[in-house]
């Protein structure tokens, strides 16, 4: 039997595979579902594609887009999250910064080159009219070790995602300065071209059976509480969440937003050229 392995992030996003596999609806005679958190992020995702060590992988639209203009095993299968992403910009608790302003010459903690946490930074720096040439980053692999980082000033700021650090910011461990949303739908579902050739029954029947869950979870009036309780979040927080993301109805990417994130990544220096937009999907 084909074990199909997804990767995701430990986040509140990924709640519908969750939900879906805690009901059983990814039950088939071809093949099993292995789904895995992925504290690293897109980074460590883009990594374990290239190694064939996962085959599915739900991570950030820029990053997707970056890794595949460049060059990579997989394509982009269909959006996961209609909504931007909203990035909270973080400094350790006791730090000395007090505004944005205050972190142009600083060093950004990072997960992984390519990362969502690296990518969202240099739009941040150009937002602010930054000369992006001298940004300075420390690797940190996830958020617990760029958290550390903060604390021991081995690095000044982060960007992550408001709601999953809000927690580190009620605890008084981080202070966030602002947020920097995502032009543009933040998450994707990708797949490696192999796979998919090899088994569209299979992928087609898992992207049908997710559609269910979030169809299910979208009418749950306990969701805020469901979602609380699994990721460690406040009930309010999740509540203010749920208001501003709208996940998927399977749609794929469209010309125009593939084109505008090149395009802007592009001009933010960190691709050579646009490509064509079918070197970007399967269908």
């Amino acid at each position: 039997m084909l074990k199909l392995k997804i990767g995701g992030v430990p986040e509140h996003f990924n709640y519908p595979w969750l939900h879906a596999i805690n009901h059983n609806l990814f039950n088939h005679a071809n093949y099993q579902l292995q789904f895995q958190f992925q504290k690293g992020g897109t980074g460590e995702m883009i990594e374990e594609l290239g190694k064939e060590n996962l085959d599915l992988a739900i991570m950030l639209t820029e990053g997707a887009i970056f890794k595949i203009n460049k060059g990579t095993n997989f394509r982009i299968l269909q959006k996961y999250v209609e909504t931007p992403l909203l990035w909270g910009i973080h400094v350790a608790a006791n730090s000395p910064y007090k505004q944005i302003s205050d972190l142009e010459s600083s060093t950004i903690a990072i997960s992984r080159y390519g990362s969502g946490s690296h990518l969202m930074a240099v739009v941040n720096a150009k937002q602010n009219n930054w000369d992006i040439s001298m940004l300075n980053y420390e690797v940190c692999d996830n958020l617990d070790n760029a958290v550390s980082s903060l604390e021991n000033k081995t690095s000044d700021y982060l960007m992550w995602e408001h709601f999953t650090t809000k927690p580190l910011v009620d605890q008084g461990i981080l202070r966030r300065l602002d947020d920097c949303p995502t032009p543009w739908p933040c998450f994707v579902i990708v797949c490696r071209e192999s796979i998919y050739k090899t088994y569209q029954e299979e992928i087609k029947h898992l992207q049908n059976q997710l559609h269910q869950s979030i169809k299910t979870l979208r009418n749950d009036k306990f969701l805020a509480e469901k979602i609380a309780l699994e990721f460690n979040q406040k009930i309010s927080d999740v509540k203010k969440w749920i208001k501003i993301t709208e996940w998927s109805d399977q749609q794929q990417l469209t010309k125009t937003e593939i084109n505008q994130v090149q395009q802007q990544l592009k001009e933010l220096n960190l691709l050579d050229s646009i490509v064509n937009y079918e070197k970007f999907i399967l269908s």
